[in-house]
């Protein structure tokens, strides 16, 4: 599986798209797909129709997507909140995605169905807030940390005697361990399409 990462500030987005299929001429380009998700509310909009699979009415998805925006429930928008974000996919957003191949959007009908193309590719989206630092840095400042710590162990430094070698390797392997389950755990919560709510909106 291929990875590209696309680092901006403090967003970035990691799209891996499926091992299974072929690509086709509706597959959307890397590039494409950043364009795509520059956009907030196309990203709402993408994790909308992700998680729930299938196919939508404009309405429905025009006030989910708004009530994201203003940080509300959907019956607590205004009129014009719900036009401004309902105008919006209408005329600029839903043809963008559609002409990327990641929904089939039918203006006629005011429907909007995902994609076999949408389905197949994995959107992770870090939020890296003020202070805090990706898990590549966590990792390596703990390979530092335990790399410090075994060759103290190996030179025989008190107090870490008090406990056998092996005890110490048990300790640093179980460190690596938990740090992958809760690594693990807050990506899957980075990637759209798997929580009610989007990554931007938990965080």
């Amino acid at each position: 599986m291929s990875k590209t990462q696309h680092q901006g500030g403090r967003h970035s987005e990691t799209i891996a798209p499926s091992e299974q299929g072929t690509p086709t001429e509706r597959d959307p380009s890397r590039d494409t797909l950043y364009e795509v998700l520059a956009n907030r509310r196309r990203r709402y909009a993408i994790h909308y129709l992700q998680y729930h699979r299938e196919t939508v009415d404009l309405g429905t998805l025009a006030e989910r997507v708004g009530a994201w925006e203003h940080g509300t429930e959907p019956d607590r928008l205004s009129a014009t909140q719900r036009k401004n974000t309902y105008t919006a996919l209408q005329q600029r957003h839903l043809p963008k995605m559609d002409d990327a191949g990641l929904v089939s959007f039918d203006r006629r009908d005011g429907t909007i169905t995902p994609t076999d193309t949408l389905s197949e590719v994995d959107i992770y989206t870090e939020i890296v807030p003020s202070g805090d630092f990706p898990w590549s840095r966590y990792y390596l400042g703990l390979s530092v940390v335990e790399l410090s710590l075994m060759t103290a162990v190996w030179a025989d430094v008190f107090p870490l005697t008090m406990l056998s070698d092996i005890q110490w390797s048990v300790f640093c392997v179980v460190w690596v361990v938990i740090s992958a389950i809760v690594h693990q755990i807050m990506t899957r919560r980075m990637k759209l399409g798997t929580e009610p709510a989007p990554p931007e909106v938990q965080s």
